[in-house]
C-alpha cells in the first residue's frame, strides 16, 4: 500500500470573502488512493493512524489532524476528544483526487468551501 500527498487550495467562492480563491489556504492529505484516484477504503482501514491532514492560511498557524471516518462520513478531525472541531468533507468517498477536480469541506464556522486539487503525488 502506497500513500498519496494531496494538496488543495481554496478555490472561487462567490457570495464569500473569497469569491476569487485563494492560494495561501488549503489543506495537505496524506491517504491512500486507488489506481483511479479514489479514496483507497481498504488501504484507509489499515492505515489510519498514517492519514493526515495539515489546515493552512496567512493568518493562522497550521493545524494537523487525521483524516477520519464514521460510516459513510469522511471528515478531518484535528482532536480526538472534541467533535467540534471536525470539518467534514462533502463526499469524500465519491471524489476523484486528480489535479484540477474540486473537493468542499466544511470548514470550522460551519461553511461549505470549494478547494481545487493542485497536486497529487507518491508521499514522501
Amino acid at each position: 500500500m502506497s500513500l498519496s500527498r494531496i494538496v488543495m487550495r481554496l478555490a472561487r467562492n462567490p457570495g464569500t470573502e473569497f469569491s476569487g480563491g485563494d492560494d495561501r489556504r488549503g489543506y495537505a492529505l496524506t491517504a491512500p488512493l486507488t489506481p483511479d484516484g479514489h479514496l483507497d477504503e481498504a488501504a484507509y482501514s489499515k492505515a489510519k493512524a498514517e492519514c493526515l491532514v495539515r489546515r493552512f492560511a496567512p493568518d493562522e498557524d497550521a493545524v494537523d489532524g487525521h483524516l477520519a471516518r464514521r460510516g459513510q462520513r469522511w471528515f478531518f478531525d484535528y482532536d480526538d476528544g472534541d467533535t467540534a472541531d471536525d470539518e467534514p468533507v462533502h463526499r469524500l468517498g465519491q471524489h476523484r483526487f486528480a489535479v484540477g477536480e474540486y473537493v468542499t469541506v466544511t470548514d470550522e464556522d460551519g461553511r461549505p468551501l470549494t478547494y481545487k486539487v493542485v497536486e497529487v503525488q507518491p508521499a514522501a
